[in-house]
């Protein structure tokens, strides 16, 4: 999946952004990790969010933080990023477009706190960036392998993982399904008629008890650099 599905969301969504409508059953790892971010944020002075999207959830964290600086490597969504942040007047938050795929603009050093809300988990690779005693603070829903052997051949320590399978996302209708489906980074635009055999196909996939849903995954990690 390249560059070019990002732009494309960005382009279609306005970002990240999804209008479908679903209920969670059980409680979301994405609040938990919320939750915890939030309360982490205040002990640290200069914090990197990797792979910022569009900027929305880095202006909402800035009320925690003394500064932010947020990246990514859709250009689109960094256009986004900083149209949300003047409209919002925050004054802690950049936004810059980069890539982990070459080296970083930023310092050796540079932040005592990165953050990884399902964002590049390759930025565990830039550890230069982080200060000794820094910590890096993560979410996401796969390469749960490749995280672990990231952080223990870039030689982290304190490393903890939590796994949460327990919450169940429940769509009321398959409209709804299909415009959640089609923001998975990845994913075609299942609300084209054109993809409706695939749809079906998604549907047939995704019934828990005779209801349309998706159980969620996540895992929470966290290290140190030495």
């Amino acid at each position: 999946m390249g560059v070019e599905w990002y732009d494309m969301i960005a382009r279609r969504n306005g970002g990240y952004r999804s209008n479908a409508v679903f209920t969670i059953d059980g409680v979301s790892a994405e609040q938990i990790y919320e939750e915890r971010l939030a309360g982490m944020l205040p002990a640290f002075d200069s914090v990197l969010d990797a792979g910022c999207g569009h900027g929305d959830f880095t202006i909402k964290m800035s009320r925690h933080a003394k500064s932010i600086i947020g990246f990514d490597n859709s250009i689109e969504m960094i256009k986004i990023a900083e149209s949300i942040k003047q409209d919002s007047k925050v004054n802690n938050v950049d936004f810059i477009y980069a890539t982990t795929k070459a080296d970083l603009p930023f310092s050796n050093g540079q932040f005592d706190f990165i953050y990884d809300r399902r964002g590049p988990t390759s930025i565990i690779n830039h550890s230069r960036i982080l200060c000794s005693g820094g910590t890096v603070f993560g979410i996401h829903t796969g390469a749960l392998t490749t995280v672990k052997e990231r952080l223990h051949n870039n030689g982290f320590i304190n490393i903890q993982i939590e796994e949460f399978n327990s919450a169940v996302i429940y769509f009321p209708n398959e409209t709804e399904f299909a415009k959640f489906i089609s923001g998975m980074p990845g994913n075609p635009d299942y609300t084209d008629p054109s993809l409706s055999k695939e749809l079906e196909m998604k549907i047939e996939e995704n019934m828990i008890n005779g209801k349309l849903s998706i159980k969620e995954y996540r895992y929470i990690w966290k290290a140190n650099k030495p």
